[in-house]
């Protein structure tokens, strides 16, 4: 029980690193390169399941996955693009953020309740998956989304000409 309290201190941590990262991003352009690199930052995370005590089963691999993806769904719906100044910006979201804290609160209910029924580690990997389950569906409709406002910028460019 210990090591979950630990991980869910360190899960606050990082929500609120990733509020603070949000925040800040929305105040730069967005470029494909800040959209894509998350995920593949966190496909290295992939590396827990060389060893055993990270290992789940194929059930377990697929309900993290579909848990993942269902959250990304609201990733999705609050991480709009806007042009402004003929760049391309995230638009800032309260929503997001209460989201963010909400998935947050529903992750660390579900690490204090699972942790009873299943093995740290694997707990631990099962929540990897969820994460990215998470995030790639989010990037990837981030991505497709940034590249639809490029588009309409190269041809508003292009009239202009």
């Amino acid at each position: 029980m210990d090591m979950v309290i630990v991980s869910s201190i360190g899960a606050i941590g990082m929500a609120i690193f990733a509020m603070f990262l949000r925040m800040k991003a929305a105040k730069k352009p967005a470029s494909a390169k800040k959209i894509i690199l998350p995920p593949i930052f966190m496909s290295t995370g992939a590396l827990m399941f060389i060893f055993p005590y990270f290992r789940v089963t194929a059930l377990e691999i697929l309900e993290a996955l579909l848990v993942g993806m269902l959250f990304s769904i609201l990733l999705i719906k609050t991480s709009k693009f806007e042009i402004r100044d003929n760049q391309i910006y995230l638009k800032r979201s309260k929503a997001f953020l209460l989201i963010l804290i909400g998935l947050l609160i529903l992750r660390i209910a579900g690490k204090l309740v699972l942790s009873s029924y299943i093995d740290l580690g694997q707990l631990g990997g099962m929540f990897w998956i969820l994460a990215f389950g998470m995030i790639v569906p989010w990037r990837v409709a981030m991505y497709l989304n940034y590249r639809k406002l490029q588009r309409e910028l190269s041809l508003a460019e292009i009239k202009r000409l």
